[in-house]
């Protein structure tokens, strides 16, 4: 008889899936913010891998005893397991680092906000996954509050905007990570959500090991201090353990569509924190696009289509 799921597990997965899939963009915004005091002493590729090293060493206490129990079934699913960890967690952040240090974070974040778009029109091309109405109407509402907030309330400012290659490296990156939600319906069944992330940040750290490595040949090296570890262990822990596990639970329940949405969130939550913690000002149009996400937000999620739970064990 397998053992009783543990505490934590068995929280999340009674947890309303829109206050996970809302958790989840608030800590990958708080990553952005972390993000721009560690740029300079931290290069891409290091960042990404240390930042899923001290992930694997966070998350190890509580994954082994349900890796090892598993492990079978870890070895009977490995092709989509492997797929899962090498775009959701290794290239992907690779990318998006790496193309950061080529364009603007404006661009970046603008860039980003387009994930649900690209996983509604993936999700339709190669799942046949249609919205309603109502729900293409919130999508429409979401966007124009993004774009409000990154334009500033200028159409010049959109007119303005040009790719770039650190763009089409960030354009990369978002289309992996679409995927990545996509594949998530192809979890194998019967793996505790646990050993599932800790498998996947094992891959996908493997994965950027060789990246790493010829960063640190060309001589980019990490500067350790004790504000850049605690930094690491910070994003490794709430951009990473808890969001991953959030993100993936609140997919499973309400499907990729409809979970792409709440990415919206993250320029929302990247300004309020720059206004909180960088003494940025939070002015008129941000409020405006605001609300107009959070509308979008509510009517794609109110008529929503629950997606099938998935046979997921213990969660």
């Amino acid at each position: 008889m397998p053992p009783p799921p543990s505490a934590p597990a068995s929280r999340i997965g009674a947890a309303n899936p829109y206050l996970l899939l809302t958790l989840t963009p608030l800590f990958w915004a708080g990553n952005w913010i972390v993000g721009r005091g560690l740029a300079p002493d931290i290069p891409p590729m290091a960042m990404t891998f240390f930042r899923w090293f001290f992930s694997l060493v966070l998350l190890a206490p509580f994954a082994w005893p349900h890796a090892r129990r598993e492990w079978p079934i870890v070895r009977r699913h490995w092709k989509p397991m492997l797929l899962l960890g090498v775009i959701g967690v290794g290239t992907h952040n690779a990318l998006a680092y790496l193309g950061l240090n080529y364009t603007t974070a404006t661009n970046g974040v603008i860039l980003n906000s387009f994930i649900p778009v690209m996983i509604i029109t993936l999700s339709w091309i190669f799942l046949r996954e249609r919205l309603t109405t109502p729900q293409s109407m919130g999508v429409a509402v979401s966007l124009a509050g993004v774009l409000t907030i990154l334009s500033g309330g200028s159409l010049a400012a959109l007119i303005a905007f040009r790719l770039n290659g650190g763009d089409l490296l960030v354009i990369l990156s978002m289309a992996m990570w679409s995927i990545y939600t996509i594949c998530l319906r192809w979890r194998p069944p019967g793996l505790h959500m646990l050993t599932f992330l800790f498998v996947l940040m094992a891959v996908g750290d493997l994965a950027v090991l060789p990246l790493f490595a010829v960063e640190y040949a060309y001589g980019r090296h990490m500067v350790i201090t004790a504000q850049n570890v605690a930094a690491l262990l910070a994003v490794a822990l709430f951009s990473s353990v808890l969001a991953y596990i959030f993100w993936n639970r609140g997919v499973e329940l309400v499907g990729a569509s409809v979970a792409g949405l709440f990415l919206h969130l993250m320029p929302v939550f990247g300004v309020v924190l720059a206004w909180i913690f960088l003494d940025e000002r939070l002015a008129p149009f941000h409020v405006a696009g605001i609300a107009l996400i959070l509308a979008g937000i509510f009517v794609t999620s109110r008529y929503g289509r629950r997606a099938l739970p998935l046979p997921v064990g213990t969660d």
